[in-house]
Parts: structure tokens; sequence; C-alpha cells
């Protein structure tokens, strides 16, 4: 009899001290998770920034003025690299995290179904480590890599949120390695496929560029009228006015 009382009295404490594990557990993975969302943030506000350095290059590479710009572009890349790093080992500690907290609560772990970002032919590796192994590449000057990584990316990883941006970087790689008409093939199909996307007014500028290059002046004028018209007061459309002044 006094066994089944200690029984009766024990069970319930070796439930609220499992339960209370498991609750532990789970505020780990949901903390972990809320810093892996913040770290993407400030990873997407710096592509953002070097994108728009990118740009003002183009318009001041030969000036005075281009060293200050070149060392402020190096030191985003050294931070974009480090925020890289910091978000792989944070989706680590979620994957374990997950995996922890599952086997805390008896549970089998969930099986995943693919987003609309999840790897298609690629696994192991997400849509953002992918193009960043590519962005780097052109950052560094290697285009025919930069060319290989955002082709493999658009295969991969079809129809994400990194889609456009990797169809313009994949542009911008084939005009520096002077294959105009590549490029010209690739801003048409952006321009094409993503008419409302933010690259659109870069991509109609390096058309008229590109279209310039081939010496279709007739083209390249329609691009760069394009980029007055439809996006006055960008950085696109000041340049794209100095250009229609060379080719006059």
């Amino acid at each position: 009899m006094k066994d089944r009382r200690m029984g009766a009295t024990i069970a319930p404490l070796l439930v609220a001290a499992l339960t209370a594990t498991a609750c532990a557990k789970h505020a780990d993975f949901l903390e972990v998770r809320e810093q892996l969302s913040m770290v993407s943030r400030a990873q997407e506000h710096d592509h953002q920034r070097l994108d728009s350095v990118l740009r003002r290059i183009d318009s001041i590479e030969r000036s005075k003025d281009a060293e200050p710009v070149r060392l402020r572009l190096d030191d985003l890349s050294v931070r974009l690299q480090k925020i890289e790093s910091r978000l792989a080992k944070l989706e680590e500690a979620v994957v374990q995290a997950s995996i922890k907290t599952d086997l805390s609560s008896g549970l089998k772990p969930a099986k995943q179904i693919p987003s609309a970002d999840a790897p298609v032919g690629a696994p192991g590796i997400t849509p953002t480590a992918a193009f960043n192994l590519a962005y780097n590449d052109y950052l560094n000057g290697k285009y025919e890599l930069a060319v290989a990584g955002f082709q493999r990316f658009l295969k991969d990883f079809p129809g994400t949120s990194l889609s456009p941006n990797a169809q313009y970087w994949l542009g911008e790689s084939y005009y520096k390695m002077k294959d105009y008409g590549r490029a010209i093939q690739t801003f048409e199909s952006l321009v094409a496929e993503y008419p409302g996307n933010e690259k659109i007014p870069a991509a109609l500028y390096k058309l008229g560029l590109a279209t310039a290059e081939t010496g279709d002046l007739a083209k390249s004028r329609k691009n760069l009228k394009r980029v007055l018209e439809e996006f006055p007061g960008s950085e696109e459309s000041r340049m794209a006015k100095i250009k229609l002044a060379e080719i006059r």
C-alpha cells in the first residue's frame, strides 16, 4: 500500500519534469529561429546596399571618387561574408534544436515539405548560400565562375525570391566578359519575366550599354529612353541621360 502511494505521488512529478524540459528546449528553438530571421533580414539589407554601390561605380569608375567607393564596397563585402557565416551556424542550430525538441516530446521529426525556396537539385545548400557563392565570385572578378554559379542557381532554385537578382547578375557577368550577345539576351529575359521587379531599371540601363557596344545605337537609345521615362529620379535615369548625350 505504501509503495502504491509513493508511486502515485512520484508519477505526476516525473510528468511535470519532462514537460518542463520539453518546454525549455522548445523555447530555445524559438529563440534560435528568431535570431536566424534577424540575420537573414540583415543579410538582405547588405545585399541592397551592395547593389546600390555597384550601380554608383558604373558612373564614377574612372573618376577620382572611385577609390573611396571601392573601399566601401570591400567593407560591405567583408560584412556580408561575416553575416553568411553567422547564418550558416544559426541554420545548423535551428536544425539541432528542432531535432532535440521532437525527441524530448517523444515525436518523430516531421517530414519536411519543400517550400518555394527549397532546393530542387542541390540538397544540403540553401538558395541564399548558393546565390552568395556566385555573387562572391562576381565581386572577386571571377566572372566565368559567376556565370556557372548563377546558371546553376536558376536551374536548381527556379521561381525563388532571389531569381530576378540571379538573372541580373548573370547578365552583369556576361557584360564584364564582353559577351554582349548573351548579356542582352539575359537582361531582355529579366525585363520580360519580372516587369515589376526592382532590378528592371538597372537591366534596362545595361541593355542600353550592351546594345551600344554591339553597334545597335537605335536599340540602345530606345532602352535608355525607357529608363528616363519609366524610372525618372532613379540613379539609372541619371546615368542613362549621360549615356544618351554620348551616343547622339
